[in-house]
């Protein structure tokens, strides 16, 4: 039988999904589950992962989007995985799970402290090799378990990922791949692998590191069991993925240095591709292995912007809801129709929820609107609306200064990719912030893109990971910036800065709270 078809599994922060694509990147099908990854009441901050249940959920797309499209499991040429970074779990010596915490795991506070304490130009020291700070990476996390959950760690006999995760339970084969396993922190950026002396130098072990095999690379091939589990033919290959956010650089293919692309979800990240794994000198923003060989990316975070519209839909768009469920719309469509009125810059009104990026010292100001009137034909729930669209794209702006400031080098245009660019209002209001074009793909959720096509290279069927995305990205729209918008942004934005240096003094004295702080912090 032909194998037409190519399977990309992919583990979110807050689902998972399998999505099945045709060798020329046409999604054919699509099969999601939401999950969530609890706090354990004894620990403030923490996220655990259920393994059990979630891969339960993950073989159940699987099978589900055979159901969907009715396909011949034999016709899967190959599948590929791809995750939520940051999030770890450990393995006994008889590969069975015994801990693991999904990505922003936040219970490891006097951790940090202890690092801080042991060594406090460790942290700095540790950025220039591995491109990672205490604020995500494994090394707080590990400390933890071994000075809470002692017996764990004792235990412990290797270390995985998610997407690595996902490949061991079709395969059986544990290996950990650069784009993910430099978002540890124990990783040598410029060799892309494990540096054991890393976790040393922070009192921890160093063997329980499993393999690094690159990304797109053949491993192995659904065994016995991950057949059973998801109602994969046996036999079919498997390739090994990568990291969310470099797998959508694939799937909007930002593959070569000097590209780049944003993706907005429920947090946005731009992503700049560079030539070597050279690091930013003040420690300011993360690099890591991109999920093509030879090739590294500077990324800069926004925290949240996604789930602060969802917090806004569900609190104060009641109206919007109901009447999407009477008529089948979005409610962020009925709320984009009436923002598109508010003009730019939301008659000066500001909101402050993340900020720009800064890695040692992350920490993100009380949620914030302010600057505006007692005028509710001006001042209502759609400029508040259109004032959070906007606070996204200038966080976006500073992190391309930023990232500008540390390379030297800036984009003439960006990819934008992920849910938000699914909004035309928020990619006119992105282009306008940014002055430059805006180009969104025709497949917006590009990470399971990227999965499969590294599954395409790696059985062969793409000469490179280039090839494969020149074959399969195609261009839905591109947004062109609204010049008179621009300057009125280009005017607001270091008010804005200003405003939100102001809120984070407020949280920093403690008179408000964080929206978040990375442990430690």
């Amino acid at each position: 039988m032909d194998a037409r078809y190519l399977l990309a599994v992919d583990a979110g922060t807050g689902s998972v999904r399998a999505v099945l694509f045709d060798l020329e990147g046409n999604q054919l099908g699509c099969v999601q589950e939401e999950w969530e990854h609890k706090e354990d009441p004894r620990f403030p901050g923490s996220m655990d992962f259920d393994w059990v249940h979630n891969w339960q959920l993950a073989s159940g797309c699987i099978r589900g989007v055979l159901k969907e499209t009715g396909i011949d499991p034999k016709a899967i040429a190959a599948v590929s995985t791809t995750c939520m970074r940051e999030g770890i779990l450990l393995y006994d010596k008889d590969g069975n799970e015994i801990w693991a915490c999904a990505n922003v795991d936040a219970r490891s506070n006097d951790e940090v402290a202890e690092l801080i304490a042991m060594n406090p130009a460790l942290e700095k020291e540790l950025y220039l090799q591995s491109g990672e700070a205490y604020a995500l990476g494994a090394l707080p996390r590990l400390l933890w378990v071994k000075n809470k959950m002692p017996e764990i760690y004792e235990k412990a006999a290797t270390l995985g990922m998610f997407n690595d995760w996902l490949i061991y339970k079709l395969t059986g084969i544990l290996a950990v791949e650069p784009s993910n396993g430099s978002t540890t922190g124990i990783l040598d950026l410029q060799s892309r692998s494990w540096d054991p002396s890393i976790a040393e130098r922070c009192g921890l072990r160093s063997d329980i590191f499993p393999p690094v095999v690159e990304s797109g690379v053949k491993i192995g091939a659904v065994n016995a069991k991950g057949a059973a589990d998801t109602g994969l033919a046996e036999g079919t290959p498997v390739v090994v993925g990568g990291g969310d956010c470099q797998l959508g650089c694939i799937g909007v293919g930002a593959v070569e240095p000097g590209s780049c692309a944003v993706f907005g979800g429920s947090f946005w990240q731009y992503e700049f591709n560079t030539a070597d794994g050279k690091t930013d000198p003040d420690c300011r923003v993360r690099v890591n292995c991109h999920a093509v060989p030879g090739v590294w990316q500077f990324e800069a975070l926004a925290f949240k912007p996604g789930l602060v519209m969802r917090w806004f839909r569900d609190g104060f768009c009641q109206l919007e809801k109901k009447l999407a469920e009477e008529t089948g719309a979005d409610p962020y469509d009925l709320m984009n129709r009436e923002a598109e009125k508010i003009p730019a810059g939301s008659y000066g009104m500001l909101c402050c929820f993340s900020d720009v990026m800064n890695f040692t010292s992350w920490r993100h100001a009380a949620p914030t609107f302010t600057n505006f009137d007692l005028d509710p034909a001006r001042f209502n729930r759609y400029t508040f609306y259109r004032a959070i669209l906007e606070n996204t794209a200038m966080i976006t702006k500073g992190h391309l200064e930023l990232v500008r400031e540390s390379t030297g080098n800036a984009p003439s245009e960006i990819i934008f990719a992920g849910g938000a660019s699914k909004s035309p209002l928020w990619c006119q209001i992105l282009a306008d912030v940014l002055g430059l074009p805006v180009k969104v793909p025709v497949v917006k959720e590009a990470t399971a893109l990227g999965a499969a096509v590294l599954a395409g290279y790696g059985v062969g069927i793409y000469d490179s990971i280039a090839h494969g995305a020149e074959k399969c990205v195609k261009w839905d729209k591109v947004f062109t910036p609204n010049m008179e918008n621009h300057k009125v942004y280009e005017e607001l934005y270091p008010t804005w800065r200003k405003v939100y240096d102001a809120q984070l003094r407020l949280s920093d004295e403690h008179v408000t709270r964080y929206m978040w702080s990375a442990p430690g912090v």
